[in-house]
């Protein structure tokens, strides 16, 4: 039985491992990146496996090359794309080498990439949708997959303090439900969450890199759902000396403090939050009732998890005054309660 891969340390993260880090803290998308990072094809079919697919199974491997040629004949129909035919005959794992290069099937390479990312995610939801089986069903697979890999983190004795996760129990979605001008149950995002405290605040970035690697590929995050009120990524990078020489070749937007958009959260709560799309692969007596006409769908289907990642400190920090659960609470409730009995008038003014 091979051994469970060790947590990098801060040092050994590479380029590719801090670009998936700062695209979650920043809720940024993949789809405007205009590189990729990997050094050599087993980390590319590592990337692949990570989202669920086996790519020793034939059907799995003929499901990853018809959403490509899927994604090529997208480009052609719609922008008469023209691609070279080495690209367009590499297999995936040579793609996202191609993506990591240079000149202009970098390019081409990292355009087909982009496009199948959004095939493979719908043909994920598609399954999702055609599959009779229970949400109840789905998240224990979802909460089956977060276990083992978390509890693997813990026996190898990974510096976390704190693992807690589950589903969100019905009064407080309703109670979040209320307290949002979207009132849809759509709108929820953390139906299933989980919450991890590391040790130090050091052991932060390679306990979610670790996570990318096992847990959820960092492209389906959702972007513009992240918060990060814990450090600056940027100067964070720039104190470590193997994180400093990465900098200068990073993509994109300048990186900060990304606050919450809750307005229930205190101004002073630390916490790293995300929302992702976890890969579950669909156990094959599920699959006897996928309707005919899914064999194109692949294996894979994809459920929507709130994670929070934070240190010891910032959690000792979030249990005091205005930044503490309960205090947050009793702010949503009062205005929750507020909206119930008044509607939009304002309380200050007589009828």
């Amino acid at each position: 039985m091979p051994y469970p891969p060790r947590l990098k340390r801060l040092e050994d993260l590479t380029l590719h491992d801090v670009e998936a880090l700062r695209l979650i803290l920043s809720g940024g998308s993949v789809i405007d990146w205009h590189r990729l990072n990997l050094l050599d094809e087993a980390e590319a079919a590592r990337f692949i496996e990570n989202h669920g697919v086996k790519l020793d199974e034939p059907k799995d491997r003929a499901y990853v090359e018809h959403t490509k040629r899927e994604a090529v004949s997208y480009l052609r129909r719609h922008f008469a794309f023209a691609i070279p035919k080495p690209v367009e005959e590499a297999s995936v794992e040579q793609l996202l080498l191609l993506a990591s290069g240079k000149g202009h099937r970098q390019v081409c390479a990292c355009t087909i990439l982009k496009v199948v990312q959004i095939i493979n995610h719908m043909a994920g939801r598609e399954l999702l949708f055609r599959l009779p089986v229970s949400d109840r069903d789905l998240f224990h697979l979802v909460e089956e997959k977060v276990y083992r890999v978390v509890g693997t983190m813990l026996s190898e004795g990974f510096p976390i303090t704190e693992f807690v996760g589950g589903r969100k129990n019905l009064d407080s979605t309703y109670t979040k439900l209320l307290s949002k001008p979207e009132a849809t149950a759509a709108a929820l995002y953390d139906k299933l969450r989980f919450r991890i405290v590391t040790r130090t605040p050091d052991n932060v970035l390679p306990v979610l890199n670790y996570l990318t690697e096992q847990l959820f590929p960092f492209n389906y995050v959702v972007p513009k759902q992240s918060t990060n009120s814990i450090f600056d990524f940027r100067s964070y990078c720039l104190q470590n000396a193997g994180l400093a020489q990465l900098v200068p070749q990073f993509q994109g937007e300048l990186d900060g403090p990304l606050p919450s958009d809750n307005r229930f959260s205190a101004p002073n709560y630390r916490v790293i939050q995300f929302v992702t799309d976890v890969p579950v692969r669909v156990p094959p007596h599920l699959m006897e009732f996928a309707p005919a006409g899914s064999e194109n769908l692949g294996p894979i289907v994809y459920m929507l998890c709130e994670f929070q990642v934070l240190d010891a400190e910032s959690e000792a920090h979030n249990e005091t005054g205005e930044a503490s659960h309960d205090a947050y609470k009793h702010r949503q409730r009062e205005a929750v309660f507020r909206r119930l009995r008044l509607g939009s008038r304002d309380p200050k003014k007589p009828e």
